[in-house]
């Protein structure tokens, strides 16, 4: 199998900088989810305002770790990618 030219490795960081992109969309989401539904608890008096924020917190906290995951994993696909 030939080695990929310049210009295809430079699309294929493109595909891999996209679905990076993609994952963290979806990461988001999953984080609004999470918040709306300690709201609802909250709201429901199944859960206190104490609980809301800790429990804020602790999504964040992971979602920021996924995102950081992600983004490193880009980073070494796209240097294994343009790698000669």
């Amino acid at each position: 199998m030939p080695a990929m030219s310049e210009e295809r490795r430079k699309e294929m960081t493109k595909i891999v900088r996209q679905e990076g992109e993609s994952a963290k969309v979806v990461i988001r989401n999953l984080r609004r989810d999470a918040n709306e539904a300690v709201k609802k608890m909250v709201k429901d008096k199944e859960a206190s305002e104490d609980e809301l924020k800790r429990s804020e917190a602790e999504i964040q906290k992971l979602t920021d770790r996924q995102v950081a995951e992600i983004d490193a994993l880009v980073a070494a696909k796209e240097q294994d990618i343009m790698a000669v």
